[in-house]
């Protein structure tokens, strides 16, 4: 069960590793996307039917299918009660961070946004609570690179987090594995982004708007409003607490390094950002 290109990693990985039999995935139906608004296939949908794989849009789908494990990878839904108890096995989610810390939504934005160091992958056995079951099996991850993009990290957990499923399912079948409760004292919790989160707070110091371009690009952007259209912030630089823009997006226009920007708006500065 999942949607988005982290679930995909974890799909293709699965597959590909030969030991275990995919009987269905459930994913989002369709959505539109573009200026088109064509309706396109989730990340793991196409996967899925790369690989001859039933897809499904629905949770029911399961109550005839009965499989012995479900994997659950970005999936955006809570599962109830009466689907966690379907699989003798259970259900096993990968989650890119170290659990309990950044539960929920954005869990790679949020830890970029912190400047911590260390991160990693946790599976945990699903329960009906926000990625609060046992732990089953982790592995941290120190960034070496302290310019890391969310795109960058994203990419790395995804293949960290399918491998290690990969190598704890033959554990956890075998009961090797066994889940640690979470320590609650610890948990912290992360949003559902939407477009106002992007929107750059001059009053921060130059390290946070810099973690948060790297954080927010694509979704949802880092930007400011510059005569009552969207400027983003494609790429910055923090110098001793200096916000050095290099790359920007004008609403309606191409990206463009920040220099020929200027060219054609000398009179720009924060103080004439809305």
């Amino acid at each position: 069960m999942g949607t988005p290109d982290f679930a995909a990693t974890i799909l293709t990985t699965i597959i590909r590793s030969s030991l275990f039999d995919v009987c269905c995935v459930i994913t989002a139906p369709d959505k539109p996307v573009g200026r088109k608004q064509i309706l396109t296939p989730s990340a793991v949908q196409i996967v899925a039917q790369r690989y001859n794989i039933k897809v499904g849009h629905a949770m029911s789908n399961f109550l005839n299918i009965k499989p012995d494990l479900i994997v659950l990878a970005a999936y955006g839904q809570i599962l109830p009660k009466e689907i966690l108890d379907i699989p003798k096995y259970g259900c096993l989610n990968v989650h890119p961070s170290l659990l309990p810390k950044y539960r929920g939504p954005s869990p790679i934005q949020s830890f970029i946004l912190s400047g911590d160091k260390k991160t990693g992958v946790t599976i945990i056995l699903m329960d009906t609570k926000i990625d609060h079951g046992g732990i089953v099996a982790n592995l941290k991850f120190e960034i070496q690179n302290s310019k890391i993009t969310y795109k960058e990290l994203h990419n790395k957990l995804a293949e960290l987090g399918a491998n290690l499923l990969v190598e704890t399912i033959p554990r956890w079948i075998k009961r090797d594995a066994k889940p640690k409760p979470q320590d609650e004292k610890r948990a912290t919790y992360t949003k559902i982004l939407t477009r106002e989160h992007g929107r750059i707070d001059w009053r921060k110091s130059a390290q946070e708007i810099e973690r948060q371009i790297r954080a927010f690009d694509p979704w949802p952007g880092t930007y400011t409003i510059y005569k009552g259209k969207i400027l983003k912030i494609l790429k910055a630089e923090a110098v001793q607490n200096k916000l050095i823009i290099k790359q920007v997006q004008l609403e309606g226009k191409k990206p463009m390094s920040f220099e020929d920007f200027l060219r054609g708006h000398p009179n720009f500065s924060i103080q004439n950002t809305e």
